[in-house]
């Protein structure tokens, strides 16, 4: 089978695998201006740390360019889903597969009894091994049972760890760990780009310090409101994994429904505090579906 074959495959499964909307307040996976929300996930830092304390009339939110009425979803009213899309080729042996194991160890020890967490991995081939659950023990036996063996194909990785978020209630945070080298993807980072827009998934990357490529996964979890942590070695994973995850507790939830705009297409988002000198941190946009027409 050609690449080109499998690329035009995927592509085409894609309506079907990603909602044709943004994941809701709801949890309804349709979109209509006038009956529904849109949820954003929002980072803000005084350039380092995460700032907290801030309220619905701190912030901006524009869709499109117009200005938005938001309210302030207490994050906690909002269970949080942990996706785990780990490296497992051959690179990733020894001490390697030893630290990472514990940093996926120490994320699942970060969770609360009514969060969920799924693990996703991938060489030459991906497995989605553990769909999303909230028994973690068995999350923990699989990580247990990694085996390291193949070539790597990040962006397919990250795909598949995607799309197992569909069709679940709640915020999701895909945690991506590599060496950054991607060796035998199918899907190209403008394909994944385009799959980004139709989930509301934060995406961080944690990569090596000399990776390659590591630009495919940047221009990834900046489409999202994530980001890329570079480290030194595998013995910085574990502390990697936990600031994710600390970083990702202290994120704003912005909920509004779309007024000013047209239902259907790409709606641009851009979410600012205007009277503080502070960085902000979302998702680029969503896709949005149109309103059908009345018969």
């Amino acid at each position: 089978m050609t690449r080109r074959l499998v690329v035009a495959l995927i592509a085409a499964a894609l309506p079907a695998l990603l909602p044709s909307g943004p994941i809701l307040a709801s949890q309804k996976q349709s979109f209509s201006s006038r009956t529904l929300g849109v949820r954003v996930d929002v980072l803000v830092t005084d350039g380092r740390n995460p700032v907290g304390g801030l309220s619905a009339p701190d912030f901006e939110l524009r869709d499109n360019g117009v200005v938005q009425r938001i309210e302030v979803v207490d994050p906690s009213d909002v269970p949080l889903n942990a996706v785990l899309a780990l490296d497992t080729s051959a690179s990733i042996s020894g001490k390697r597969r030893t630290d990472l194991v514990a940093a996926g160890e120490a994320l699942l020890d970060g969770l609360t009894p009514v969060d969920r967490a799924g693990l996703t991995t991938f060489s030459h081939a991906v497995a989605p091994l553990i769909p999303l659950t909230g028994d973690l023990s068995v999350v923990r036996d699989a990580l247990q049972r990694i085996t390291p063996e193949g070539l790597t194909a990040v962006m397919d990785g990250v795909y598949v760890a995607l799309t197992s978020t569909l069709a679940q209630s709640g915020r999701f945070l895909v945690v991506v760990c590599t060496d950054g080298t991607d060796t035998s993807s199918w899907l190209q980072p403008a394909e994944l780009i385009e799959a980004t827009r139709r989930t509301n998934a934060v995406i961080y990357a944690v990569t090596a310090a000399d990776a390659h490529r590591s630009s495919a996964l940047r221009e990834l979890t900046d489409a999202t409101g994530g980001q890329v942590l570079q480290v030194k070695s595998s013995a910085e994973l574990r502390a990697a994994f936990e600031r994710i995850l600390n970083e990702f507790r202290s994120r704003y939830v912005l909920a509004y429904s779309p007024e000013g705009v047209e239902p259907g297409g790409f709606h641009r988002l851009e979410v600012t505090v205007p009277r503080r000198h502070l960085t902000v941190k979302a998702r680029a946009g969503y896709i949005g579906m149109a309103a059908r027409k009345q018969p």
